[in-house]
């Protein structure tokens, strides 16, 4: 009886490829977040231990007046102002997103991202998106990528959430300057949106799973730059014209959409609404929405949003009561 031995070159090529593919992501990943992420918030977390005191500036302030009536020239500064305070970010999840699709073996990617449940998903999303550290309108071209390469609908919602909500340097910058239980209310708030919301949006919208795209393969050497190139372009010409447009109008409208000046303690508001705030305002912006929407679906962007103010409403309950 013949027996037939497969060939273990092309096996072995492509494993070679897939661990390359990793190095060469991770050093992207480190390199971009570095730069854009990591040493800026060391910076301000230092500066924030010596004063005590939150160093960040008003957007809307600085593009004008609250209560002023729609102007280009308000919507101009606004955008301006916007593109200036979040470039660097906006730079390393392009080319983070495009790393991932490039260089990241998808069965790599899948034995990571994908559970056999949706809460598994979620708590591996969720995971994921602890050291990127990114605002959610940052963070949205990798979770575009994410779902792009397979991943399920509870791991990109989880990982697209869990950037913002659970940022470990924002609860850091809390624990500095803000009581306790600010700090409380965002984490528990947080744990709850991004490991349990998510997944079940996920379970009752369906977790399925995009095409997945052609495997990087033993060529990898030789393409990397095409294939890098490609995703990068990709990524930028449909997402940073809408990021733009959306930016704009959100400027343009700005005096309608935020009618208040200062900050929430010049604003009267309970601490109900203190609390609500701290997990609303971070975790999705119609930005970020726009940016995901075509990869997610309308219908899961909507689900998620609306997971977003359910546990906002929980979240005030519970400063209230803390």
């Amino acid at each position: 009886m013949e027996t037939h031995v497969v060939p273990a070159a092309p096996a072995r090529r492509s494993t070679r490829a897939g661990a390359l593919g990793l190095v060469l992501f991770a050093a992207i990943f480190a390199a971009a977040l570095s730069w854009a992420k990591w040493t800026p918030y060391l910076h301000k977390l230092q500066g924030i231990r010596a004063t005590r005191a939150w160093p960040g500036h008003d957007l809307l302030a600085k593009a004008g007046a609250a209560h002023s009536a729609p102007s280009l020239h308000g919507a101009w500064a606004f955008t301006w102002a916007y593109a200036g305070a979040v470039w660097p970010a906006l730079v390393a999840a392009l080319l983070i997103g495009a790393a991932l699709e490039a260089l990241v073996p998808r069965r790599w990617l899948l034995r990571v991202v994908d559970r056999r449940s949706c809460l598994g998903g979620s708590v591996a999303g969720g995971l994921l998106a602890l050291p990127s550290l990114m605002c959610t309108c940052c963070t949205a071209p990798v979770a575009a990528s994410l779902r792009r390469t397979g991943a399920s609908t509870s791991a990109t919602l989880a990982y697209w959430l869990g950037n913002p909500v659970l940022n470990p340097a924002v609860l850091a910058f809390l624990a500095l300057v803000a009581p306790w239980q600010w700090v409380a209310t965002r984490a528990i708030a947080g744990v709850v949106l991004v490991f349990a919301a998510t997944a079940v949006v996920a379970r009752f919208l369906g977790d399925g799973r995009t095409p997945r795209p052609r495997e990087v393969v033993e060529e990898l050497p030789r393409r990397v730059p095409v294939r890098f190139g490609a995703a990068l372009a990709r990524l930028s010409v449909t997402l940073l014209p809408e990021y733009a447009v959306v930016v704009f109008l959100v400027g343009l409208f700005r005096g309608w959409l935020f009618p208040f000046d200062g900050g929430a303690a010049h604003w009267g508001v309970a601490t109900g609404v203190q609390g609500a705030l701290l997990i609303s305002l971070p975790a999705i912006s119609v930005v970020s929405a726009a940016m995901v929407v075509r990869t997610l679906s309308v219908r899961v962007t909507l689900a998620a949003a609306a997971a977003v103010v359910a546990v906002s409403v929980g979240a005030g309950i519970l400063l209230t009561v803390l």
